[in-house]
């Protein structure tokens, strides 16, 4: 060999490994974020998900957990790539070879590398996206909503992973290179990772910093927004889950250097617990990237069940089989024509109540937000015409249930769902007004109705009702249909063709989304000319644009302001119509549970390969296979368990912590209940997953060790 490059080339064939396992961990990081924002972006998905809601949020926080991850993953693979090969710089450095050479011919390794392992993660990242959506939607539901388009500006957040993928080599070869004393390059592979030794109180007070940044940050924001009347900006409200992040890297370096076994059998695992610590900076750096993911994955896996176990519940729970509202001025059927059908499809109608509502205003706070020096403030104004609400007579409430509201002149009940839990809704007011004739009546409220099909609705006198319905137009009064049928659960068909029935008949007039509101509008036209929920509007701000054709669809059927309530219907459709959510979370926590079983899979055998040597040695001393597999054995479950342990206790911990204060007063209702029991066979299935690749990674292990 004659050139420089010739010999570089020939060591390069002797460490394929080192270059395999560094392209791979490029490869695979780039494939996944790939992949998750192909999907993230997604116009299927972007349909679906209303700009700055909490499903979208949700998305957002988990994808930034996984480019955390990958970009962690990543620097330490390179890290490593690095420190294997600086035994072969220094000796080249040692023979003469410049600098100049040494930098150029690396540049040109680990250029070769990062561009192919870059290029090649990102060109597949989409097809991967692709391919898993399809599987999804053969296994789960499809239908012409599941249809992945996919919106090629998405490539450029890949674009700028990859970028930084890249950028990270090059920056820690240069360090690598700029190294003055040749002897540390040489002894660089040798160098261990220890970390100085660690307190046993780094336990207990990593576990209170655990919970005390958890509380903190999920309650700043409630805070700023409750007491300080300031909506703080994103960055600010993570600054108080700081506590929690350094709380866990306590608790994740005090498992690694001390265990929680106490100091009895300090001695016991002596050879495991020191390869922990001779490695630990980058175990514990691994272990704390997988335990966040973990965390995302799971955060994404309960959103499943969840909404899946509440759903059934509330639709079992319905006290109506089948109800529906539409305006007056719609050609809607009613009692004759809907038991007609019935009779056609063999249904037997046992009861039917159709009874007119009317919508009025009612008086309340206003929010009212203004730029500040800091960011966006609020306060309240008290309005005396806030917003519209349907109303209903006691003796139509009493038709509708078979419930007596008693309700005197003057007095007003909303009603709520059976759980109590109010959503969003104020059942009350002090002020009712008709919006045409501006004719006033202070009420009071009492306390609330409970009866699901008929949710913020508001009950008043029959006189009262009389009164103020007096000069309203049709698009102002509205008609309530509820009535129940024998065996419910078979009128699937006659549900589907009542539900069509409504749709075609529907005019475009109310083909409004659900928070559309008449008197809303008015004021937001005076003031800047436009409301954003129109149809003309709606799509440029991010919101579903109603849309007859598509009422299969779940921009449909969960936003349109006149969805009917059929028991039968959303029960057998709830898959399809929360298709795109529940394929979208599916879909997350897939690409972060993948993420954690590659990133365990490649610490475990760079472990494996650091401590080749400590194992020959040891069976020379006389060690037994049962006492090498063992302490093999040790290592390896402590960089799955420690993460899965502490991730999925963090995760469901936050998950009840949410439930509990979103349902203050009320806590965790029934519905919420079943659904965390329902989050706890995830987490078993979850589990046994891997439990099964941290066995294949041990065996893996044991075979590079030669320890049978």
């Amino acid at each position: 060999m004659r050139h420089f490059s010739e010999v570089c080339a020939q060591m390069r064939r002797r460490n394929q490994k080192q270059y395999a396992l560094l392209a791979g961990c490029c490869f695979f990081s780039v494939l996944l974020i790939t992949a998750y924002v192909c999907m993230m972006r997604a116009p299927t998905v972007l349909n679906v998900l209303p700009e700055g809601g909490d499903s979208r949020k949700q998305v957002m926080m988990i994808f930034a957990l996984a480019v955390l991850g990958c970009a962690v993953f990543t620097t330490y693979a390179s890290g490593l790539f690095l420190r294997q090969k600086s035994r072969e710089t220094g000796v080249f450095l040692a023979l003469g070879a410049s600098r100049a050479q040494v930098r150029g011919e690396l540049y040109r390794e680990l250029g070769v590398l990062s561009l192919g392992s870059c290029a090649a993660g990102a060109v597949l990242g989409g097809p991967l996206a692709w391919v898993l959506w399809q599987v999804f939607r053969l296994c789960v539901v499809d239908t012409e909503e599941m249809r992945l388009i996919f919106d090629p500006s998405a490539y450029l957040l890949a674009l700028a992973f990859s970028v930084f993928v890249i950028i990270t080599m090059f920056i820690l070869g240069s360090r690598s290179i700029k190294r003055a004393n040749i002897i540390d390059i040489i002894q660089e592979s040798h160098k261990s990772e220890s970390i100085r030794d660690v307190p046993r109180w780094y336990g207990p007070a990593g576990i209170a910093l655990l919970v005390l940044g958890i509380f903190l940050g999920y309650m700043a924001p409630g805070f700023f927004i409750g007491v300080l009347h300031w909506y703080s900006p994103d960055w600010v409200d993570a600054i108080f889950y700081f506590p929690a992040l350094a709380g866990l890297y306590m608790i994740l370096l005090h498992t690694v250097v001390n265990g929680w076994n106490g100091k009895k059998k300090l001695y016991h695992d002596l050879i495991a617990t020191s390869q922990m610590r001779f490695q630990g900076r980058q175990t514990v750096r691994n272990m704390l990237v997988m335990t966040l993911l973990i965390a995302g994955a799971y955060f994404g896996s309960f959103y499943t069940p969840m909404i899946g176990t509440g759903s059934m519940m509330g639709y079992d729970a319905l006290p109506v089989d089948y109800a529906y509202h539409f305006r007056a001025d719609q050609d809607i059927p009613l009692e004759e024509e809907v038991r007609a059908m019935a009779e056609e499809y063999g249904v037997t109608i046992t009861d039917f109540a159709a009874v007119p509502m009317i919508r009025l205003t009612v008086d309340g706070n206003d929010l009212v937000e203004e730029d500040g020096p800091f960011g966006t403030v609020w306060h309240r104004e008290y309005r005396e015409v806030l917003a519209s609400q349907l109303f209903l007579s006691a003796s139509g409430y009493e038709a509708l249930t078979g419930e007596r509201a008693e309700v005197a002149p003057g007095e007003v009940r909303g009603v709520v769902d059976v759980e109590g839990s109010k959503l969003g809704f104020d059942p009350d007011a002090s002020l009712v007004t008709n919006y045409i004739t501006e004719k006033r009546l202070p009420v009071t409220s009492l306390e609330p109705l409970r009866f699901d099909s008929l949710f913020e609705r508001y009950v008043m006198n029959d006189e009262d009702f009389a009164a103020l319905g007096e000069g309203l137009p049709a698009q102002w009064r509205e008609t309530q249909v509820c009535f129940n049928v024998e065996n419910c659960e078979e009128t699937y068909a006659f549900a589907k063709a009542l539900f069509n029935e409504i749709v075609d008949r529907s005019s475009i007039g109310v083909a409004l989304f659900d928070a559309w509101d008449p008197v809303v509008r008015d004021w937001y036209v005076e003031k800047d000319g436009v409301y954003f929920l129109d149809r003309e509007c709606a799509a440029g701000m991010g919101f579903p644009v109603i849309d007859y054709s598509q009422r299969d669809s779940s921009s449909f059927r969960l936003v349109w302001q006149y969805m009917p309530r059929f028991r039968v219907l959303d029960k057998t459709d709830f898959v399809k119509t929360m298709a795109v959510f529940l394929i979208l979370f599916v879909f997350i926590a897939v690409v972060c549970f993948a993420a954690v079983f590659v990133i365990a899979y490649t610490r475990c055998m760079t472990i494996a390969l650091t401590s080749r040597k400590v194992y020959d040695d040891l069976r020379r001393l006389g060690a037994s296979n049962a006492y090498l597999r063992r302490s093999i054995q040790k290592q390896v479950k402590r960089v799955f368990l420690v993460p899965a342990v502490v991730g999925t206790s963090l995760i469901y911990a936050f998950y009840v912590l949410i439930l509990y204060f979103n349902g203050i007063p009320a806590g965790i209702v029934p519905s919420e209940a079943a659904g965390l029991r329902a989050a706890l066979g995830v987490i078993a299935a979850v589990s046994a997953l891997i439990y099964a690749v941290y066995r294949l990674t041990f065996v893996q292990v044991r075979r590079t060790l030669g320890v049978r």
